[in-house]
């Protein structure tokens, strides 16, 4: 893709060795028709030279002194303020220059050619010799076809024509129609370059100053937009990418689930917190009681965690499965887990606490229907939790609610260590239910469930310990996650599934996993790769790591596929229905909220950004506007910085394409969060995708 620059500061003279002009013989002839060089007299053996256009890179025609298709000079002038005459000729007279169209009667001096004042072409200079361009360009169009063979001159005739249609489209901006031209333009060239008896196209065709800088602009832009294109393989114009509309899908009666089946609603529920509050050993302890884990399992767990000296890790290890975890104790990926409860088949998200892993907390988490906040009830540990600097209750909390998750459990865990008070439980649920409520959580959606996952009190039954059960009289934590309502599905929606993990098998063979956002799937089903554009064939589907036929919206799942290359399918990608394409962007509009304690964030910040499953690197390059954070009105245009707590629209350029939706659109793939040194500054939502300008 062409790198954007500024035309009037860039020197391009470190790129471009210019001809000494002074060196050639010119002969004048005797009707005063337009100079010829004596170094082409021979026209029909010599091979026409041409010059690359640093911006779209399009070949010019040796003598063309501005590019023909985007109109930028080729001898730009650094010194804006300084006349120079950059190409000489060694006239007889200015009159007989005036008669073919290579000097103006406004020109100051004899001896140039062409006289400049900057790197752009004066619309204002180009109307004043508009008459002498035209005749210039019939005079030198006549020479043309007489030095030309009368077999060439049809393939000129065609170029020039193919010329005018290029430069009409820009004036429309249809894009399609500039590269149908273009590639017919390129296809004539290729031939006349196999030809060395073509004569130089210079003396035959011309630019016409005032066309130049007026569609300068428009022509760059299509030229990028196609450059864009190209390497993408997806077109990122969202309005020619929207050919089909989902009102226009009919999902076929498979897709729909039966109402007389007896397969339970599936939930899936993150389990979120600050580091060492006790999530894994949390959620281990619940897959135990609820048979998930044998208790041949559990012995060898306890047995080495003895071993290592971790023996409260007991629980932990049935989660944590890796090396490098148990050797930390703690967790550094999502883990999933299943589960059985009075009405739904769960599953558990154990996402990691640690502030190194935020990303993949992200990453698993945003595919929750609801949630846990585990909070560590220790003196000392809850504050450290809701500390502003280090803490990672605050983050977690604020990050679930953006993942769209309006039920939440707070499980406030390890109260065994406070001997099961209830002043220290109402002093946390009064501290951070306050918190809660500012991040957008109703009191309505919020429960609070006192427990020890270590004594096994109030997780799947009424707790036996007298100092919780003489003043805790609501549910466990089981009956808890019964009574969350059930999540809404859209099975009547084209398929979308975003990539969370891609697994490879020694068989070439390539498994997509992630949660089925919309639609349905089964085996020999065609679907569609993003961003990579590739067409793959479902070959086996699994479900709680169990074949399955068909899965429909709101199943976890792993995709095998098969008829596509390994390396195109990639986590943070999307499987879609071949006839409804998600959009491919990297440059967006978003509406943010800056988190508390936030640094400043300003135009030309670098960032991560993170949309659903995708992490890419990212610039701030316009704050549009601030906004009220009740009202949503507009109260300032163009702020210079955001600051903690402030609500605007900005737009942020991405380094390389990823799969997106506008929130209204899509919920699971407009949703973005921006972070920083570690840290989540800002939350949004994508209000609307801007085509790519780089």
């Amino acid at each position: 893709m062409p790198h954007k620059v500024n035309y009037e500061d860039y020197d391009y003279g470190d790129y471009y060795e210019y001809e000494d002009y002074d060196d050639y013989d010119y002969d004048v002839e005797d009707n005063g028709e337009a100079p010829t060089p004596a170094s082409e007299s021979k026209q029909e053996t010599s091979k026409p030279r041409v010059w690359s256009c640093a911006i779209c890179t399009y070949d010019n025609e040796e003598g063309m002194s501005v590019c023909d298709i985007c109109g930028v000079l080729r001898t730009p002038l650094v010194n804006n303020n300084r006349k120079t005459a950059p190409f000489k000729f060694d006239v007889p007279s200015p009159d007989d220059l005036v008669s073919n169209g290579l000097h103006s009667s406004k020109t100051g001096s004899k001896g140039n050619f062409l006289d400049l004042k900057s790197s752009r072409v004066s619309s204002s200079v180009s109307e004043k010799n508009g008459s002498v361009n035209t005749r210039s360009s019939a005079k030198k169009s006549d020479i043309a076809n007489v030095l030309m063979p009368k077999d060439k001159q049809d393939s000129v005739d065609e170029r020039n024509s193919l010329k005018n249609e290029v430069r009409a489209s820009s004036r429309i901006s249809d894009s399609s129609s500039v590269v149908m031209a273009k590639d017919r333009l390129g296809t004539i060239d290729e031939g006349n370059c196999s030809n060395h008896g073509t004569v130089d196209d210079s003396i035959s065709s011309s630019v016409d100053g005032t066309e130049s800088s007026s569609h300068t602009g428009n022509l760059t832009s299509n030229m990028k937009n196609m450059s864009s294109t190209a390497k993408s393989g997806n077109s990122t114009n969202v309005s020619a990418r929207k050919t089909n509309s989902h009102t226009q899908y009919k999902p076929e009666k498979w897709m729909l689930p039966d109402k007389k089946g007896d397969r339970m609603t599936q939930l899936n529920l993150a389990i979120v917190g600050h580091v060492d509050s006790g999530k894994s050993t949390l959620s281990g302890r619940l897959l135990f009681l609820l048979g998930r884990i044998t208790q041949k399992q559990m012995h060898k767990y306890e047995k080495e965690a003895k071993l290592q000296g971790k023996g409260s890790f007991a629980y932990a290890w049935a989660l944590d499965e890796s090396a490098e975890e148990r050797e930390r104790g703690i967790t550094m990926t999502v883990a999933v887990a299943y589960f059985d409860s009075k009405n739904y088949h769960v599953v558990v998200l154990d996402s990691p606490g640690h502030k190194d892993f935020v990303p993949n907390m992200i990453s698993g988490a945003t595919q929750s229907d609801a949630a846990i906040l585990v909070i560590d009830a220790s003196v000392g540990s809850f504050e450290v939790g809701m500390n502003t600097a280090k803490g990672l209750t605050r983050e977690h909390a604020q990050l679930i609610r953006s993942f769209g998750v309006d039920q939440l459990i707070v499980a406030v865990n390890k109260m065994d260590a406070v001997q099961y008070s209830k002043d220290r439980f109402d002093s946390i649920k009064v501290q951070l239910g306050t918190f809660l409520r500012s991040c957008g959580f109703k009191d309505a959606s919020l429960t609070w469930i006192p427990l020890s996952a270590l004594e096994n009190q109030n997780l799947v039954t009424a707790p036996d310990d007298g100092r919780l059960l003489s003043w805790y009289k609501g549910p466990c934590l089981l009956d808890a996650i019964d009574s969350l309502r059930p999540p809404p599905r859209e099975f009547s929606k084209p398929l979308l599934m975003p990539i969370c993990d891609v697994l490879k098998s020694q068989h070439g063979q390539v498994s997509a996993c992630g949660k089925l956002e919309a639609g349905a799937l089964r085996s020999g089903l065609k679907v569609l790769v993003l961003p990579s554009g590739e067409v793959g064939t479902v070959h086996s589907i699994e479900r709680d790591s169990q074949s399955c036929s068909v899965a429909r919206a709101g199943d976890n799942i792993a995709v095998s596929l098969q008829g596509i290359d390994v390396s195109r399918v990639m986590s943070g990608g999307v499987l879609c229905h071949p006839d409804f394409p998600v959009a491919i962007a990297t440059h967006l509009e978003l509406k943010v909220l800056v988190l508390d304690f936030a640094p400043p964030i300003l135009i030309g910040s670098q960032l991560e950004c993170h949309i659903h499953h995708a992490k890419e690197a990212a610039r701030i390059v316009k704050i549009t506007s601030l906004l009220d954070t009740k009202t949503g009105k507009v109260t300032k245009k163009s702020p210079r910085c955001l600051t903690a707590k402030q609500s605007a629209i900005v737009e942020v350029a991405l380094q390389e394409p990823v799969c997106v939706e506008e929130f209204s659109n899509c919920r699971a793939l407009g949703r973005a969060f921006l972070r920083s040194s570690g840290r989540t500054i800002a939350v949004g939502i994508v209000t609307r995708i801007i085509e790519d300008q780089q």
